[in-house]
Parts: C-alpha cells; structure tokens; sequence
C-alpha cells in the first residue's frame, strides 16, 4: 500500500511560519531554559503545568482534539468529566515532562541517566544481537522521557540514532541535535532515507516515534477498540534490512525513576501489505498497552482517530484487503486529514532504497 509513495514527516505543517514566529518561539524557549535551571524544579512544574493547562482550556480546536482522544482511551464519551480531568492531568504531566527536557541541557551525562532503571535497559543487549541481519528498532509513543532514556541507552556505548524534523523550526533542531549528540545519540534528519538505512544495515539501534496523529493513507490498525492507523516505516524498515522491531513503554513512577518495559520484539518476513500490516496491528498493539498503563503520561494532543465512522469503515475494508494480499483500488485514500506530500528526489532515490513513511522525533 505504501509503494512509491513520498517519505513525509506525519505532524509537518503544509506550509513554513513567518520567520518572526520561529525566531519569537527559539528566544522564548531559551529563556524558559534557563528559567528552569535557575528556580526550584516544583515552582517551574507549577508554572508551566498552568500555562499549560490554560492552553487546553482556552484552545477550542486542542481541547477537542485532546477529549476525543482520551474518551477513547477511557471509554467514556468526549464531553464527559472524567475525560476533561485525565486530559487536564495529561497537560500538567506534559509540563513535567518538559521540565525534564528543558533541565537537561544544564545537567551532565550521569545525572541525566540517573533516574533511568538501570536494570530494565540490560534487557535490551539480547534482543538487540537476535536480530537476523539487521539492527533494532524502537518504536515507542510520546509517553513517559524518551530523551532521558535514549540518553541512558547511547551512555552504555551501544549505537542508537533517532529521526527528527529538521523542516520546522530548524533553529530548535538544532539545539535539541546538539543536546542529544552530546548524550551519545546520532541524530538523522527525516528526509535522509540513506543513512537511516546504513544504521540499520551496521546492525545498529533506531528510535522512532508513531503515535504522531492519524493519517488516512497509514497502516490502518485497531486501538482502543477502534480503526485508525500508524506509520508504515518501522515495519517496512526492518522488513527491508532484516531489523527487529521492539516497542517500548516508558513511565514516569512515584519513585521519580523512568521505567521502561519492552513488548516482544517483532519480526517482519517480508514487505508484502499482508505482512507490514500484521507487524504494525502488533506495534499498535503495544502502544494501546503503553498508554492505557499510564494514560495521564501520554501527550500526543492531535486527533489520533478518524474524525467519521465512514474513514474507520473504510480502513477496515483496507485493512482486510492488505491481510488478503488485495490489491489497492487506484483512487486516492487520502481524506480529510490530508495525503502526502510530494518530496524531491533524494540519496534515497539514488540508491534505489524504498522510502517508508517515518514518523519522525
């Protein structure tokens, strides 16, 4: 289903900001850095875990996005209390979470790693060398510190790299490239289809990130009892280097500690749609289990569902189609959330690598 389409970051926005906004947003965010390394780490969650809060309260189009997301998570409808109270807490979680982030850049390496469960990354090594041919990819969702753990993975020398965005906001790439390169993890800009393939092919470990927003022309997938769907890429990547793909859960615990638990890895035979669409059913599988563990720590705040009952129809009828080995019709499945974007020819190309679709960090 995915074949000849244009690799494209999921969350990209259609068109670039005035450059007096980026500018506005990379000054703001610097001096929010430094703010939180100079007061006390409880006064800076407050702050920030308010203005967040306010976000959601004042934004119309993010609170509906956010209710829709966790009354399906809770299994309550949007408008109910109880939703509006998990998403407020997911808000003032999410400030924690950048609080962490924003900390990092004034901390050293070991105390960076230090709230990571040491034990739990030591599960990782085995998995890493039974995979047939190629690397390990790690497919996690925007739940618990992902930076502090991949941090806590490159400090043990393994070779880990994550795909990020660098078309929006390039100056705020560039500060967290420089803050993650200075962990030990390699960062790949997303449209760099060739080097994402050479970590793989050395056998080495790539994170990426899939709970970015739905998009009609995904992998469609069930979660939380309803059709949505995910990126191709970490299926098709490790069907084409012969990588194994493992989940990866991390939650924040009362302890102050981020644990991190693993699915069972994945393997993906080949890249037929039978078989990209099975391993993906079990990649969001794992993430339902991830956010229903902790779903306050879950801050993925865009429509993660199709907005109708007739699109998760629709890929129901894709989904057993791929699973039959089908053939697409040739109409478009883009819908209302937008099909993807054409980009230029690339290394990519040239090298005749496929070009999944990525969800990059």
């Amino acid at each position: 289903m995915s074949a000849g389409k244009g690799l494209e970051a999921p969350h990209r926005r259609k068109e670039a900001g005035p450059r007096i906004v980026e500018k506005a947003a990379v000054t703001a965010y610097a001096a929010a850095v430094w703010v939180v390394a100079h007061v006390p780490q409880r006064l800076a969650r407050w702050v920030i875990g308010t203005g967040s809060q306010a976000g959601y309260l004042l934004w119309p189009t993010k609170r509906v996005w956010s209710n829709a997301n966790f009354g399906r998570v809770a299994g309550l409808p949007p408008d109910d209390r109880r939703v509006r109270r998990l998403a407020l807490r997911a808000y003032r979680e999410y400030a924690t979470y950048l609080v962490e982030v924003m900390r990092l850049e004034s901390l050293s390496v070991a105390e960076s790693v230090s709230r990571v469960v040491q034990t739990d990354l030591d599960q990782i090594e085995a998995v890493w060398q039974s995979a047939p041919g190629g690397g390990l990819i790690f497919a996690l969702g925007h739940v618990g510190n992902n930076e502090a753990v991949a941090a806590g993975v490159a400090d043990r020398g393994w070779p880990i790299s994550v795909v990020a965005d660098d078309s929006s906001f390039p100056e705020m790439f560039e500060r967290f490239r420089r803050l993650r390169e200075g962990f030990g993890v390699h960062v790949i800009p997303w449209k760099n289809l060739r080097e994402i393939y050479r970590v793989l092919k050395n056998r080495e470990m790539l994170a990426l990130l899939i709970d970015w927003g739905y998009r009609a022309d995904g992998v469609p997938v069930r979660i939380f009892g309803a059709w949505t769907t995910l990126p191709a890429g970490p299926a098709t990547l490790a069907a084409k280097t012969r990588s194994l793909v493992l989940p990866v859960a991390i939650r924040r615990g009362d302890d102050g500690m981020f644990h991190v638990s693993f699915s069972p890895a994945i393997t993906v035979p080949s890249s037929s749609d039978a078989d990209i669409a099975r391993a993906t059913q079990e990649i969001a599988t794992a993430l339902e289990a991830t956010i229903g563990a902790a779903p306050e720590q879950w801050y993925s705040f865009k429509p993660m569902w199709p907005p109708t009952d007739a699109e998760g129809a629709e890929l129901a009828a894709r989904a057993a189609r791929m699973l039959a080995g089908e053939p697409e019709p040739r109409a478009s499945t883009a819908g209302a959330v937008g099909g993807p974007v054409p980009v230029a020819p690339d290394a990519a190309d040239e090298a005749g690598e496929p070009r999944p679709e990525l969800a990059p960090s």
